[in-house]
């Protein structure tokens, strides 16, 4: 039986590291990269969108902004892809603007998702050994079993 396994990612060490857990140990499964993109935030965990416009300056909401977090999400997605080749599989790529807590709970419950493998926090140090506010809500809303990646 094929299961569907989400893995937030953010372009963060840890999400690519949960990306790549879940490429091995659920052969068999589809593996769905679920990026949301933080509106206050929104280059959180991607060092390559230091240029993008931010929230606080004037040009959210503008065509610039959204082409800004288009390439942003374009760049992360073929280093998605890329770990999926080195794997022999195939991804699926999602993306969506707005709270990430919220929007990683929502899809993991209204898609037919069976397991999710999360990175602990989203933080560019790996090596920082708490949790992140994401994980945590994640962990503590999504109705299915999680995997936490440290």
């Amino acid at each position: 039986m094929s299961s569907t396994v989400l893995v937030p990612i953010d372009g963060s060490p840890l999400s690519v590291r949960a990306l790549r857990h879940a490429f091995r140990k659920f052969p068999d499964g589809e593996v769905v990269a679920y990026h949301v993109v933080d509106l206050f935030d929104p280059g959180h965990g991607d060092e390559s969108f230091v240029d993008a416009p931010s929230v606080y300056e004037p040009m959210m909401g503008t065509d610039e902004w959204y082409g800004a977090v288009e390439e942003s999400t374009d760049r992360l997605f073929a280093e998605v892809e890329e770990v999926a080749e080195e794997y022999d599989r195939s991804v699926t790529t999602e993306s969506d603007i707005g709270d990430p807590a919220r929007l990683v709970v929502e899809y993991a419950t209204e898609e037919d998702v069976d397991h999710v493998v999360i990175g602990a926090h989203g933080r560019p140090d790996e090596r920082r050994t708490i949790y992140g506010s994401v994980s945590e809500t994640v962990v503590r809303r999504v109705p299915v079993p999680i995997t936490v990646v440290r």
